[in-house]
């Protein structure tokens, strides 16, 4: 099942994600298919709970668009442990559609998180997967990456959405 994509302005992205407690379940496997099947949908490489409105620590990743189904990756209640080294990027966020800026990351990024069974793994990235990582992370600790950009910027783009809000045009 596609779920719509939950737009800036819902405090639900702003919030810090409960942590998943119950693994193995019908209810945690169907939910990690709808996500990569909305992640798909939105033509994103990464998709968090918050972003379909579910203030929970799981994300799912997939750099290759789907290209690749031994590249999907699930993370649940992920920690970063380590980063190195950094890349400057454009990047943007389902959530907040039409807008991207670059932001500066790690450009290596080791994550600690469970599977859907609740095995607790370490995964190391680098480039795209590191910023995946990263981007995905945060969202699930109420973090947008606009937060990593000039308070200029972010302004700037808060103001936009505003008034697109207003016109009704942004919908949520």
């Amino acid at each position: 099942m596609v779920h719509p994509i939950t737009k800036y302005g819902q405090p639900v992205l702003e919030e810090r994600g409960e942590d998943i407690t119950a693994f193995d379940t019908p209810e945690l496997h169907k939910l990690v298919e709808d996500m990569f099947e909305s992640m798909y949908a939105a033509k994103g490489v990464g998709l968090a709970a918050p972003q379909i409105g579910l203030g929970k620590r799981i994300a799912v990743i997939d750099v290759t668009s789907g290209e690749d189904p031994a590249q999907k990756i699930v993370l649940i209640n992920p920690e970063i442990i380590g980063q190195e080294g950094t890349q400057t990027g454009e990047e943007g966020c389902l959530s907040i559609p039409t807008f991207r800026e670059p932001v500066t990351r790690a450009k290596r990024v080791t994550v600690r998180a469970q599977d859907v069974t609740g095995k607790l793994f370490e995964m190391t990235g680098e480039d795209l997967l590191a910023r995946a990582f990263l981007h995905e992370t945060d969202h699930l600790n109420g973090t947008l990456y606009i937060n990593h950009i000039s308070p200029l910027k972010r302004d700037l783009i808060r103001r936009k959405i505003r008034k697109l809000q207003k016109a009704n045009e942004w919908g949520d």
